[in-house]
């Protein structure tokens, strides 16, 4: 059975409850950095038909694609998420807008284009708003719709994000089934920037099959592939969604989320090689047996750390971090290569 087939039949399995679609799957406002300062962000997930890789089988830990609306939602439903999740950006002065669909905002078949004219319109009518990020697989990353997207925002600037997860595409294709090739993804950064847009590259750390060490030693070699590519790069440590061959494994006690301590290393490593890079990572889940962890007494503070190095670029912030925890995660180091992607200890 190959892996696209393994996945596809998980989700064919798991039920989905019918939602409104005139509501997005979830907004949430936080910080970030711009040009090396803070500031406000909202974040949008539009509810949508889905992602057309998703459907067809998808990336191995992704669960995102049960986020999708049951009945494809019209024009006017898309247009009231958006009215909707702006309300929680009532009391912002300056903030970045930050556009997701579980899939790619810049497929049509998601976002029909005049949907996407008249979001970014109405985004561009904000004088608020400084930036609009948006997530997109980059087959969707052309000349014709990166113009279309800065024809329209002529007073926002603008970013495309896509999930590159790692610059090894035999990882990509074995171990998440992305379903695309590093040439795509430089192809598509490549054409968003010689028209003026910038790039965030997000990173996967520690997908199925493969030992912590070699996770952890891939985001450092891809950061270095990807840095020319990349104005920006988040580094996402693999948590164990419901619904996804991940989860499939772990409850098999075949998969176990990455130390925290690993993040660190890359973090204190990437900064160090590329200083003048934004390079951040929000530990989802830090400290549950389901998200990325090191022991109980350190998780959560490694984790604050990690989310306060991001916004500031601090390295200082990890430097003093310690726990009897990272003695044994230097050991599952060294022996985790012999377990063949099995987790030496939970």
């Amino acid at each position: 059975m190959s892996l696209n087939k393994a996945v596809l039949d998980i989700r064919n399995r798991q039920r989905v409850k019918p939602s409104n679609s005139d509501e997005p799957c979830a907004v949430w406002t936080g910080k970030d950095l711009l040009e090396n300062e803070q500031i406000d962000t909202i974040t949008i997930i539009f509810k949508t038909s889905g992602c057309w890789w998703g459907k067809a089988g998808g990336c191995t830990m992704c669960g995102y694609v049960y986020d999708s609306a049951q009945t494809c939602p019209s024009d006017d439903d898309l247009l009231a998420q958006l009215k909707r999740a702006m309300k929680k950006a009532a009391g912002f002065e300056s903030f970045m807008v930050k556009i997701f669909t579980s899939g790619s905002f810049l497929d049509t078949k998601e976002i029909p284009i005049e949907v996407r004219h008249k979001v970014l319109s109405e985004l561009d009518n904000d004088e608020r708003i400084v930036k609009v990020l948006a997530e997109t697989r980059p087959e969707f990353v052309t000349a014709e719709n990166v113009k279309d997207c800065t024809g329209i925002l002529r007073n926002t600037a603008f970013e495309v994000a896509m999930g590159l997860e790692t610059s090894s595409d035999l990882i990509r294709r074995q171990s998440i089934n992305k379903g695309f090739s590093f040439k795509d993804f430089t192809d598509a950064a490549s054409i968003a920037r010689l028209n003026g847009v910038t790039v965030k590259s997000y990173l996967m750390l520690k997908p199925p099959f493969i030992s912590e060490k070699d996770a952890l030693e891939d985001i450092v070699t891809t950061v270095r592939d990807a840095a020319k590519y990349s104005d920006t790069f988040s580094i996402n440590l693999c948590n164990v969604q419901r619904g996804t061959f991940v989860e499939y494994l772990w409850e098999r006690r075949q998969y176990r989320p990455p130390w925290l301590w690993s993040i660190v290393d890359i973090l204190k490593r990437a900064k160090a090689e590329f200083p003048d890079m934004v390079i951040t990572s929000d530990p989802v889940g830090a400290g549950s047996k389901r998200g990325p962890h090191n022991c109980r007494e350190c998780s959560h503070a490694v984790a604050d750390a990690i989310r306060l190095f991001s916004l500031t670029q601090d390295i200082s912030c990890l430097e003093q971090l310690t726990c009897d925890c990272k003695d044994l995660w230097e050991q599952v180091l060294e022996l985790d290569d012999h377990t063949f992607g099995s987790p030496v200890i939970n």
